[in-house]
């Protein structure tokens, strides 16, 4: 297994005594940990079983006394905050908790069974071009996803996507967001990271950006990666088809603002495969959440406001990282320019008409501005309310006396509060009602708020793109 690898903060006198903001309890009360998964350059992964219902999951334990400043221990919290941002994607490894003691903080993930894609290519021996391309789209989807929230990924390589299962059909998905960051567009990065088989050459000349999460090499190492030429000479290349060649040779172009965007990739050849490609680019994952919010009813959006302000800091870690990057005056608002000059920086091309539609519906409080908590309302991940806990908690701030129903009075007082208007409110409770009764029980307000969530946050940005192509490529066949 190839190492990562990053700059080491030389040791701070300021080091904190803890990663997480905020007291755990004991991962050994709720988890029986078993043997280890893994070793990376940072913590070691075990198989931990739930004691409640027996279900296994991994725990990748990183020992603090591996923390030498106060900048590690942000690291390590900014992993935590980018697993959260990104666990809702179907191809990321979801994170279900995290612990802290004396000496270790554990992440709780789930178990990923079949192992890493660089042992099953090993192990195989060969792909079609077809299976590597099934792959490669696979991977393209998850970075696609990366950058249209925000986050770089900064060490993509086989060792880091895992399959679910030992299935041949598993899913694969990504992990090992330990040098993961938030950035916004524009934003340059100097610092070295990643692996050396794999890094792009901009990050060794110290000035990139999200561009370099589409580098993908195993010709050599840094002195290749800055001058040599590629060689479509040796084995397996003659064999492989020159469609192949010619993605490749556009992914791996040394000038960032030259090399395939996901977008080009998605619609080449190779990958599309008889189907037909996107005719353009994706939303954005902001643009996206912003259109669904604004199709909501009333109390959907109401109800979306006070779970959002019940998140945790780790789960709304990466809004607040959004957030901010539209916000570029720092008042704690988003004005309709603001909103406007962020959404064309992540490739929108929305009409003022439209954006100011979802500027409207955003602002629940009629402000003309969106402040955080609306924000954060607008744009978290719907399948977070999937979570029983979440969903309880809003049916009751509804429920003002506690009766099992919220009636049309209540519903009308809640949107006083909000600021919103209350027209209405009689035909938007007939369309929850399934019973009749006039009023919306637990059930009704369980299937309103879970009604239409299941494709939230699949359209994401057009953006660049790593595909871990080399080891695939190197044994495929025609």
């Amino acid at each position: 297994m190839k190492p990562s690898y990053s700059y080491q903060h030389p040791p701070s006198s300021s080091k904190p005594s803890s990663v997480l903001p905020y007291k755990t309890s004991n991962l050994r009360d709720y988890y029986k940990v078993g043997r280890k998964l893994g070793q990376g350059q940072f913590g070691t992964t075990y198989l931990c079983v739930d004691k409640s219902d027996g279900k296994e999951y991994a725990c990748k334990s990183i020992p603090k006394r591996k923390l030498l400043c106060r900048e590690d221990y942000e690291d390590v919290w900014r992993e935590i905050q980018i697993m959260h941002h990104l666990s809702e994607h179907p191809n990321v490894v979801r994170i279900e908790g995290t612990y802290e003691d004396a000496l270790f903080v554990h992440l709780v993930m789930e178990l990923c069974g079949g192992g890493e894609l660089f042992d099953r290519i090993i192990q195989k021996g060969h792909y079609s071009e077809r299976k590597a391309a099934q792959l490669i789209k696979t991977i393209v989807g998850v970075v696609e996803a990366c950058h249209s929230l925000g986050v770089m990924h900064r060490d993509l390589k086989p060792e880091n996507f895992l399959f679910s299962s030992a299935d041949e059909d598993a899913p694969l998905k990504a992990t090992d967001f330990g040098l993961s960051v938030f950035y916004k567009p524009g934003e340059m990065f100097s610092d070295v990271v990643g692996s050396p088989y794999y890094v792009a050459p901009e990050v060794l000349r110290k000035h990139y950006g999200p561009e370099a999460d589409v580098w993908k090499t195993e010709a050599g190492i840094f002195r290749q990666i800055l001058q040599g030429p590629l060689d479509f000479e040796c084995e397996p290349w003659p064999t492989i088809s020159d469609s192949a060649k010619g993605l490749i040779r556009n992914m791996l172009n040394r000038d960032p603002k030259k090399r395939f965007t996901a977008h080009q990739v998605l619609c080449h050849p190779w990958i599309v495969d008889d189907r037909v490609a996107p005719d353009k680019p994706l939303d954005s994952a902001v643009l996206s959440r912003l259109k669904q919010f604004s199709a909501m009813n009333k109390l959907k959006k109401m109800a979306l406001r006070v779970i959002a302000e019940r998140l945790s800091e780790e789960e709304i870690g990466g809004l607040k990282e959004l957030f901010k990057m539209i916000d570029t005056d720092n008042s704690g608002t988003i004005t309709f320019d603001e909103l406007k000059d962020g959404l064309r920086r992540v490739g929108s091309e929305l009409t003022e008409h439209e954006i100011q539609a979802l500027m409207a519906a955003a602002d629940i409080d009629n402000s003309g501005t969106i402040d955080y908590g609306e924000f954060l309302a607008a744009t978290v991940h719907l399948n977070k309310l999937e979570r029983e806990e979440n969903l309880v908690s809003a049916f009751s701030y509804f429920d003002k006396d506690g009766s099992g129903y919220i009636t049309i009075d209540e519903l009308s007082q809640a949107c006083r509060d909000f600021g919103l208007n209350d027209g209405h409110l009689d035909e938007m409770i007939k369309e929850i009602d399934q019973n009749n009764d006039g009023q919306i029980d637990y059930g009704e307000f369980v299937a309103m708020m879970r009604k239409g969530n299941g494709a939230v946050g699949r359209k994401t940005m057009t953006s660049s793109l790593c595909v871990n192509l080399g080891d695939a490529l190197r044994a495929a066949e025609n």
